[in-house]
């Protein structure tokens, strides 16, 4: 539970807690651990997870390669399925050593492999999402296997690609040099909270920013906006730092930055959630990006307009494609709370008659007869009945 190192039953500080607790209990041995109770321990897990995953009908699967402290690369694989009591789970399976070149064929292999060693039926495998990488994608298409890829990746990108502007590159820089300033001066951090005192500002600490999260960086702009009189104050009395004071120029730029991406913030980890079905709420989601939430404004700046207005072409386009649009138009059909709301007009009947087959079909594998054409067509009026048209995505994406 706490990850620690299985040589801590060995150090002197653990022995004499225990020594303290209980003189005349003597723990097992390092060894013991690392070659008795580890190994027995994940043998137990790994053939509880065999049997359970034996009695999965289709289930769906993320993976994705990364590298660890020490810059080794390593492939994971995690799998989802729905159990018989309808509740939605995750296990990760593998993560593993993967030394080889990151070309779609060797991560199409491994990935076969990694199936075929846990002994799961490619055929039950109805989609596997991975990040927009060529190799990922490429790797799915060689297995010819359905791929999603991950919302909130492309999120990302399509918010990196829109702030590629010398502007805010040169506003994001300032910011990180402020936060430096701090970071590396107890005396400014001390100064800082006095001066939020006598501002009446809320005693917050400067954020940094991680290059993989969009969103630590509209964090990082946000806390900027929020104490730029402190941080006007505080680094203009010092001729050393007066220099890093943000201009008027750079306020602009990142209040126009701020208004344009802090309405998406919360979907990066709403649509990637692990405990509820995210798919179904793709579709919505853009629906309401392109309606509300990315609509230009009379007052937004050029800028913002800009931001905006690229986002929204990269998500477009990137959602574009006939077989990503059937399969989170699917996805939106069977959820009740969006059902057709957002699919074009044009498509429900088809998308209906496909509903209906898939459902069919997954009724007779299961050996559950379709007794009567009466209730197929009345199933079928219920799955393409469409919500109140007043209700919006729900509310923990907003």
């Amino acid at each position: 539970m706490d990850m620690a190192p299985i040589y801590t039953v060995e150090k002197p500080g653990f022995l004499h807690m225990l020594k303290v607790w209980d003189p005349k209990y003597q723990p097992p041995s390092r060894k013991y651990f690392a070659e008795v109770a580890l190994p027995k321990l994940y043998n137990e897990t790994r053939q509880a997870l065999y049997e359970k995953l034996d009695t999965v009908l289709f289930f769906s699967a993320t993976t994705d390669l990364w590298s660890s402290r020490s810059l080794q690369p390593y492939l994971s694989l995690t799998v989802h399925y729905i159990d018989e009591n309808w509740s939605l789970n995750s296990c990760c399976l593998q993560t593993t050593y993967f030394p080889e070149d990151h070309a779609g064929e060797l991560i199409a292999q491994g990935l076969k492999d990694s199936l075929a060693l846990w002994k799961l039926d490619e055929e039950k495998m109805v989609c596997m999402t991975t990040d927009s990488g060529t190799n990922m994608m490429k790797a799915l298409k060689l297995n010819q296997w359905t791929h999603l890829s991950c919302f909130g990746h492309r999120l990302h990108n399509a918010i990196e690609n829109a702030c590629k502007d010398a502007r805010i590159e040169r506003a994001v820089g300032v910011c990180k040099k402020v936060i430096s300033a701090f970071s590396f001066s107890w005396k400014k951090r001390r100064d800082m909270a006095v001066v939020q005192t006598e501002l009446g500002l809320p005693e917050h600490q400067l954020i940094s920013e991680s290059p993989t999260r969009w969103g630590s960086r509209q964090q990082m702009i946000e806390r900027i906006l929020e104490q730029e009189k402190a941080i006007g104050q505080i680094l203009g009395a010092d001729k050393k730092t007066r220099h890093l004071v943000p201009t008027w120029q750079d306020i602009d730029v990142l209040e126009s930055v701020n208004k344009a991406i802090k309405p998406l913030h919360d979907f990066t980890d709403a649509l990637s959630g692990e405990t509820y079905v995210s798919i179904s709420f793709i579709k919505p989601t853009l629906h309401l990006f392109n309606n509300s939430l990315l609509k230009s404004d009379d007052d937004d700046t050029e800028l913002t307009k800009q931001i905006k207005t690229d986002v929204l072409k990269y998500l477009n386009q990137k959602y574009s494609d006939q077989t990503t649009q059937d399969l989170i138009d699917l996805a939106s059909l069977l959820d009740s709370r969006f059902r057709t709301t957002y699919i074009e007009p044009d498509k429900i009947a088809k998308l209906r008659e496909r509903t209906i087959a898939e459902l069919c079909s997954t009724m007779h594998y299961r050996g559950i007869p379709v007794t009567h054409a009466a209730d197929k067509d009345k199933f079928e009026s219920q799955v393409v009945e469409p919500p109140n048209k007043d209700e919006e995505i729900p509310q923990q994406l907003l």
